[in-house]
């Protein structure tokens, strides 16, 4: 999976978790790893002007979606090499979004992670302008966040015991494991019990 982020938006953004959201969502809901996909972090003129473009609708919003190849099983049928699926590009707005996530009580992490999923829903045909698809696109946006911090979480406490284990293994005399694999020239535990 390629994904590309652009930060137009002249406010920090957190690159690293916007992609890992990004990606989480789109292995979860089974899209080709070879898929692209670009996101574009924008100022609130810029998405005030894309709002009224695209959507008819003034002021800036959080999060658009232009999906770019239309995911059909099989891939497209007029195409002898159809090659990697273009998901398409999120726009997301950070000044509107961390307004949003203060009037929540939500950390403006998770509100960039939340528009990020949201979006690549929308690139999957996903909308909320019914009632009944509201209902599913947000139950599936909250399941897959609640997935991705979940596996955040499990991966942060597999590197604290990484981290604690490494420290306790030099502590008694296990300096020069790399990897879980004796520096060269230093002795190995049996060399030492023989020694």
């Amino acid at each position: 999976m390629s994904i590309e982020l652009a930060n137009e938006s002249g406010v920090e953004v957190p690159a690293e978790l916007i992609i890992d959201a990004a990606r989480f969502a789109v292995n979860a809901m089974d899209v080709n790893p070879a898929a692209l996909l670009s996101v574009l972090c924008v100022d609130e003129d810029t998405m005030a002007d894309m709002h009224v473009q695209w959507m008819d609708l003034p002021g800036p919003t959080d999060v658009m979606s232009f999906p770019m190849d239309e995911l059909v099983p099989g891939g497209r049928p007029d195409a002898t090499d159809p090659g990697p699926a273009i998901l398409g590009d999120i726009v997301l707005c950070p000044d509107f979004a961390r307004k949003q996530a203060r009037e929540a009580k939500r950390s403006f992490e998770h509100e960039l992670a939340m528009l990020t999923i949201h979006g690549v829903l929308h690139l999957l045909g996903y909308d909320h302008a019914e009632p009944e698809e509201e209902r599913e696109m947000f139950g599936l946006q909250n399941r897959i966040l609640d997935a991705f911090y979940a596996e955040r979480h499990r991966r942060a406490q597999e590197q604290r015991q990484t981290d604690r284990d490494s420290r306790l293994l030099s502590n008694i005399g296990f300096t020069g494991i790399e990897g879980g694999t004796p520096a060269p020239g230093a002795p190995t535990r049996s060399e030492e019990d023989r020694g």
